[in-house]
């Protein structure tokens, strides 16, 4: 029998206060901050609600304007009853009725934990290997320049947010509860501060024991994983996807396809336009990587040098406007590496990642402009126009760089300047950098929108234009080109009633947390229609 759904078996686990905590934020200078004992005596000391109350942390958040770092913590009443560590729910579904997954990403793995609250057998489908293995295909990919086609910084299990970083923040609490998916990382093995930090973060080097503890609780039980497997051709009717081909020769029958293949699955785009399933072009955004020694942005954003290693790396979030388009940072990383992210070999794609310490000598982000359906015309009657448009700049960057996966690049000064620069600072790109016209890499107009970002920023930061900076080309994945059309209400795809189309990839999210609310509000759509259709 299928599973009735009801809001309250897909509802966290989370139990509420009887009494509600009053909060209170006190400011702690860095140095208490920094020594844990000293800190929690101080945050007694300070009570709010009453002399020697104990305090629990909510929430903390860095202020470090006007030159004067401090920490910001929200407190409650220790003595109250706490909420509840929110554990995903334990179901056996190995007799289940199935849901077919593709993509082992944030939105697939999710939606996964959600089909078994539901009551219902997630089968995930995903392109790549298990995350232990893929990191082999990565050091290949660093010291080889060789890129495994579905193995790779993009692909695999855990999907590109694996190795980009672990930032766990997202601007846009409208699309659901953030708290659910927290607690799920932490019952995974997060470190338990992504709870209360603003910008919660959990680090590359981190994420896989997490990922693994996710697949064990997944197939424990009863849900499948298929690695190594990816989808070929589809078989449709008027109304519905009826079978799944895959690269080893199976055919797959389905009754529902939540579809979390994320941004850089282009045969996944070329296959739904080939069995006429409509596509949408979409804008994104498009620019370089730009890195700088990491002291410098301490001292830039900090304003003084003597923390002595008490404040974190400093990090920015920077936007300026040329000719009406955003010009801005994006998925900043300090103490960071630049990473190699492409998914073919004649092709480069730069990202960034830290890990948890963010202990590298640089600070790296993305620095690019919007790039709109409007650019480029064709894209009315063909979807695919700027994911095209995305590729061409991604194959003429690895041709400036010559070869294998060495990235053109340019100090940014010199870019400027718009002259190829006579040498080169060290980078964090392992596979190595190539000095290079970015001008002739990147569409002449973007470069000019990025130049002129850059002189705007000057202006308030003029430490930021220093030739111990270098660009990276191209940042060009920050999401997706193509939007796969969806119905508000029931989010299945307009024209195909059991393809629920999900996360980055699809164009609905932007990031780990958004991608991960995502694909688990689109598992409740996918059982509210099962149960519509018994």
């Amino acid at each position: 029998m299928k599973p009735k759904y009801s809001r309250k078996t897909g509802a966290s686990k989370r139990k509420m206060r009887s009494v509600p905590n009053s909060l209170s934020v006190v400011k702690v200078d860095a140095a208490t901050a920094a020594d844990p004992q000293h800190l929690s005596a101080h945050l007694i000391a300070l009570s709010p609600f009453g002399a020697g109350v104990p305090v629990r942390i909510t929430k903390r958040s860095l202020d470090a304007r006007h030159g004067r770092a401090s920490w910001n913590y929200t407190l409650e009443d220790g003595t109250l009853p706490a909420d509840s560590f929110g554990e995903p729910i334990h179901k056996p579904v190995h007799q289940a009725q199935p849901v077919h997954i593709l993509g082992a990403g944030p939105s697939g793995l999710f939606a996964a934990i959600e089909c078994i609250a539901l009551g219902y057998r997630p089968v995930i489908l995903e392109r790549g290997k298990v995350v232990r293995e893929r990191r082999r295909d990565l050091v290949q990919i660093t010291r080889e320049g060789i890129v495994p086609p579905h193995s790779n910084y993009c692909f695999g299990e855990g999907g590109a947010g694996t190795f980009s970083d672990g930032k766990l923040y997202t601007r846009s609490i409208k699309r659901g509860e953030l708290r659910p998916i927290l607690d799920a990382l932490v019952y995974f093995g997060a470190p338990r501060d992504i709870l209360i930090d603003a910008h919660p973060h959990i680090g590359t080097n981190k994420l896989p024991d997490v990922l693994s503890r996710m697949r064990l609780f997944i197939e424990s039980c009863g849900g499948e994983y298929h690695f190594n497997t990816w989808v070929t051709g589809i078989e449709r009717d008027t109304r519905k996807i009826r079978m799944l081909k895959t690269n080893d020769g199976q055919r797959i029958p389905v009754d529902t396809l939540l579809l979390a293949t994320g941004h850089s699955a282009r045969d996944v785009f070329e296959l739904l336009h080939r069995s006429g399933v409509a596509l949408l072009a979409k804008p994104f955004a498009l620019g370089v990587r730009m890195e700088h020694p990491q002291e410098l942005i301490n001292r830039t954003q900090y304003r003084r040098t003597d923390n002595h290693g008490l404040l974190p790396p400093a990090g920015y979030k920077l936007i300026e406007q040329s000719d009406g388009r955003g010009v801005f940072s994006f998925c900043m990383c300090p103490g960071g590496i630049i990473a190699p992210c492409a998914t073919g070999n004649e092709e480069i794609v730069t990202n960034g990642w830290s890990p948890s310490r963010r202990n590298n000598p640089y600070a790296n982000s993305g620095w690019v402009t919007e790039i709109r359906v409007s650019d480029y015309p064709d894209s009315a009657q063909n979807p695919l126009a700027l994911m095209k448009a995305q590729a061409a700049v991604e194959r003429a960057a690895w041709l400036a760089g010559g070869g294998l996966q060495k990235a053109p690049a340019q100090r940014l000064t010199d870019f400027l300047e718009q002259r190829v620069s006579a040498s080169l600072p060290v980078c964090s790109y392992h596979p190595g950098v190539t000095p290079s016209n970015l001008y002739e890499v990147l569409p002449k107009w973007v470069s000019m929108r990025l130049a002129d970002g850059l002189n705007q920023l000057g202006r308030s930061m003029p430490s930021f234009l220093t030739e111990e900076a270098i660009l990276v080309a191209p940042e060009s994945r920050t999401s997706s080109p193509v939007r796969i059309p969806r119905n508000p209400e029931t989010r299945a795809h307009p024209q195909v009633d059991n393809l629920f189309p999900v996360g980055e990839g699809a164009g609905y999210a932007g990031g780990i947390m958004s991608a991960s609310i995502d694909g688990r509000n689109s598992m409740q759509a996918i059982a509210r229609y099962l149960s519509q259709s018994i």
